[in-house]
């Protein structure tokens, strides 16, 4: 199993913070392994004789498929790339009871099959094998980080489990999937119970890691469950990896089975079964909300005390401990002698916004363990300060701001901060605004301020910002450039912006805004055309300058219409001040035109696009007469027969191109036509005097039914198992349509159409388009048959032959309970080694199937999955992959090897044979 590199790496997310004192970690401890913060704390209570115990691995009803699903939610909340375990949906076949061949004794129950959410293929896993969903979800985990992923990788699903992924070798694709991993590792983790398979309790050697030179000990493997882990991920944790808690250890360690240790007891609690009679027993009652803070309540005692004992309440991952000493009669009523100081009611200060768990844990005395109280998911309201700036005035020097802040820790009024230029002053936002009362019920509505920042004319910064109380930082609501107008007239600039010149024939727009920062009034602007002046003034509304200019109000905008002479003028823009200097806002380069005007001159226009349907011709263009803005009229010749249009379509680039004439200058329409081949002018229409203008003539070919045959080409002919697929493109010369095609085989007859996109078709015959392909399958009978594929006519039905070819179809495998067959062909030795090859395959699936081979008594199991072209060509449809050849070492000596064929469902597995030899 994947249980280096991988694991390591899966290791170093998490930590525990704060755990609560005792012996465990319990079930709901806070900042488990998967919340991202490294843990480095040494892992305790690792025992390697005894990491779990068979009550709790071999638990087939740990966990029902709702809770495993629940369970995956809140570990991987929302999946990015919908690949999640907890989004997941996953396909396997329905299974037997599987049996061991050397026991006799039952592997998994029957396991119904289908499409379903990975939660409840767990869950199904979980009843027919006898393995907790606890243990295969953090198998899950420590493999490839699938209980937590929330983007898990291909490769990380396709190996989900390790199942048959060797440290020393690639994984099997056989059992590659989800499906597949989850089914195979767990079947793996029983079967070494069940069918007495390789590592059993006792006495056994265990490995540091893969690299023998680590060394390992020798191990009194206490329990079944314990040995499956071994057997699955075969090395033990040493010093150094228990050492780093969840982090790496040295060049020796590996970690598989210690971070299943450490998953398990971080999301589970305790890996042995244990009475909890000496355990304190209470009840997290209430959790509830307010500003700044969590209220808990309850009560907690210790069976072996009558004293107060310890509560420690985790928020997120910070914990706080307190003592259960409330009065609560009723507690000293139900618990006769413990007295009744074992009640709680404590308020815990927020420390951040958002969503946390707040969990609490009743704190052992004497024997037994910290008993989890439980967990209750609050949205804190807590955080950095929230408002806004409402309003922003001038007046007496002054910047006067407006608005509301509110920090969410406390209902009382906060301060709020207002600077100019650095200067600050201070005020308490204390002013009644009922309009906060909706959105924060909570709050009360004491928390408007007005705020007053001394600020001579001209341009400054301003900044506000929210007092922070308790958690959080203080809030900036606002911080931005601010004009300040006078008076007294401090001789600012104006400013401003030419943003436009628009020509329309002879007639100039100029637009733009100006201001002056000595005033809030308009200002006048002067523009000069050619050196000849007009006045207007900047008094046009403006949002956009009211929102950047606050002070300032909006009508600062100008627009002013000037008459132009035919040709080119240049048009400059000046801000008028008050008192001082009128700055220039630019200059800009104009040409009027004369279009419009009747001046008898010829249309211009160009027909761009020509295109062939069933009966029709379309064109497309435009036209225009550089007399008029009005749409003209343009004529479409047939063969010499005329049809009258107007060019009538917006066209902005035309209008562009042509500023005076507008947009209503394009076309776009059909001539309906007969079959065949005919010749197309158009010309643009003069709308006075004046000769009108030729936009071209074009031959084309339409297409239309003329009694043609299809044609086309039957291209390929696949056969598996009794269905045919054929592959190829068909045409009728007298439609652009998709056509239907017949295939038959045998008396079997099926039509489809050909309408599957093809490009090089669409090459050939562009003028039919490029949906003309097929694709389609077809039952045979077993046996010879011919496949024949036919054109069907669009009007007529008339079939055209595209051919036949011949086929033979074989009977298609399925399950009918048939032993594996095969040969144990080679066993040959090498210094150090055995090498061993041969073939097995079972009659009953196509797939490879599993072989055992068992060295003086100890198995391994491997796959033939091997190419072997004889085995494909002597038994037809299975296929080639169903060869092995495997090299295993061993000491010097006399060595027997038997090897058997697994059957795929049924327990009737195939011995291939034993053979002995000797090495050197």
């Amino acid at each position: 199993m994947l249980a280096g590199a991988v694991a390591a790496t899966a290791a170093l997310i998490g930590s525990l913070v704060l755990a609560a004192p005792a012996a465990a970690v319990p079930t709901a401890a806070p900042a488990a392994v998967d919340t991202g913060i490294v843990q480095t704390a040494a892992v305790a209570g690792f025992n390697p004789e005894n990491i779990i115990s068979d009550a709790l691995f071999y638990d087939g009803n740990a966990m029902s498929s709702a809770e495993i699903q629940a369970f995956l939610d809140a570990k991987i909340g929302s999946c990015s790339n919908g690949k999640c375990l907890n989004v997941l949906n996953v396909s396997i076949s329905s299974r037997d009871a599987w049996y061991s061949a050397v026991t006799g004794d039952l592997v998994c129950s029957s396991l119904q099959g289908g499409t379903m959410r990975t939660s409840e293929l767990i869950y199904r896993v979980q009843v027919a094998c006898g393995i907790s969903a606890k243990a295969i979800l953090v198998t899950l985990q420590k493999e490839q980080g699938l209980t937590t992923s929330s983007a898990p990788s291909d490769w990380n699903l396709q190996a989900a489990m390790g199942a048959s992924c060797p440290d020393t070798s690639p994984c099997d694709p056989a059992y590659s999937g989800v499906g597949p991993q989850i089914v195979q590792g767990v079947r793996q983790l029983k079967i070494y119970k069940a069918g007495r398979f390789a590592k059993q309790p006792g006495v056994n050697f265990i490995g540091y890691s893969p690299n023998t030179a680590c060394g390992g000990t020798n191990l009194n493997i206490q329990n079944y469950a314990t040995a499956a882990l071994y057997n699955y991920t075969p090395y033990q944790p040493n010093a150094a990896s228990l050492a780093a808690g969840w982090g790496l250890g040295d060049g020796c360690s590996s970690y598989g089975n210690r971070n299943f240790f450490n998953y398990y007891t971080s999301w589970f609690g305790a890996t042995q079964v244990r009475s909890s009679a000496n355990d304190p027993i209470g009840n997290f009652e209430s959790a509830s909300v307010a500003p700044g803070i969590f209220r808990v309540t309850g009560w907690a005692l210790d069976p072996d005390t009558s004293a107060s004992i310890q509560v420690h309440a985790y928020i997120g991952s910070r914990g706080i401990p307190f003592v259960a000493n409330g009065d609560r009669p009723d507690v000293a009523a139900a618990y006769t002698g413990k007295g009744a100081a074992h009640g709680f009611d404590i308020t815990i200060p927020a420390a951040s916004d958002g969503t946390v768990d707040v969990c609490l844990w009743a704190i052992n005395v004497g024997a037994g363990e910290n008993l989890p109280m439980g967990c209750r998911t609050l949205t804190a309201m807590s955080g950095n300060p929230v408002g806004e700036v409402d309003q922003i005035s001038a007046t007496g020097g002054a910047v006067t701001v407006r608005g509301w802040a509110i920090d969410p820790d406390t209902t009382a009024s906060i301060d709020v901060h207002a600077y100019i230029d650095g200067v600050g002053v201070p005020v308490t936002a204390k002013e009644t605004r009922d309009d906060l009362k909706a959105a924060y019920p909570a709050y009360g509505t004491a928390h408007g301020y007005t705020v007053s920042v001394p600020a001579r004319a001209g341009q400054h910064t301003l900044c506000v910002y929210a007092i922070n109380r308790g958690a959080g930082d203080n809030t900036t609501l606002m911080c931005r450039t601010l004009l300040v107008p006078g008076p007294p007239d401090a001789g600012n600039v104006p400013i401003g912006n030419f943003e436009s010149a628009t020509v329309t024939g002879t007639t100039l727009v100029v637009a733009g805004w100006a201001l002056d920062a000595d005033t809030t009034s308009s200002i006048p602007v002067h523009v000069y055309v050619n050196g000849v002046g007009s006045i207007t003034t900047a008094s046009v509304a403006r949002e956009d300058l009211a929102a950047a200019f606050p002070l300032f109000g909006a009508r600062h905008g100008f627009s002013l219409t000037i008459p132009l002479s035919a040709g080119t003028s240049q048009v400059c823009v000046y801000a008028i001040n008050t008192s001082g200097s009128n700055p220039s806002l630019g200059c800009r380069t104009v040409q009027a035109t004369t279009n419009g005007v009747e001046m008898g001159r010829a249309p211009v226009g160009n027909w761009e696009t020509t295109s062939v349907g069933d009966g029709a011709v379309r064109v497309s263009g435009w036209a225009a007469d550089p007399d008029t803005a009005n749409s003209i009229a343009v004529h479409a010749y047939v063969d010499g027969a005329g049809t009258p249009f107007i060019a009538s379509q917006p066209r902005d680039d035309v209008a562009a191109a042509f500023p005076g004439l507008g947009n209503a200058h394009g076309f776009d329409f059909s001539l309906p036509v007969a079959a065949g081949q005919h010749n197309v002018c158009l010309w643009a229409i003069n709308a006075g005097p004046g000769s009108h203008t030729a936009l071209g003539c074009k031959t084309v070919t339409v297409i239309g039914e003329r009694g043609r045959a299809p044609v086309g080409n039957y291209e390929s002919l696949q056969l598996s198992g009794t269905t045919a697929t054929v592959t190829g493109w068909a045409i009728d010369p007298d439609t652009t349509a998709s056509i239907r095609i017949r295939v038959t085989a045998g008396t079997l007859t099926r039509e489809f159409t050909a309408d599957r996109a093809r490009a090089d078709v669409q090459a050939a015959y562009p003028a039919y388009g490029g949906n003309h392909g097929f694709a389609a399958s077809i039952a045979v009978p077993v046996g010879p048959s011919a496949v024949c594929v036919y054109a069907v006519d669009s009007v007529s039905g008339a079939t055209t032959s595209f051919g036949c070819r011949s086929v033979t179809a074989t009977s298609p495998v399925t399950e009918q309970g048939r032993a594996p067959i095969g040969n144990f062909e080679e066993l040959t030795a090498q210094p150090g080694a055995l090498q061993f090859s041969g073939w097995a395959l079972d009659p009953d699936t196509t797939s490879p199937i599993e072989i055992h081979v068992y060295i003086d008594g100890v198995g391994s199991v491997e796959t033939a999955s091997a190419q072997r072209d004889d085995v494909a060509a002597a038994f037809p449809g299975y296929g080639d992959p169903h060869g092995f050849r495997f090299e295993r070492a061993v000491s010097p000596g006399n060595h027997t090897v038997c090897l058997y064929a697994i059957n795929t469902v049924g327990a009737d597995h195939t011995s291939l044979g034993c053979k002995s030899i000797v090495t050197g």
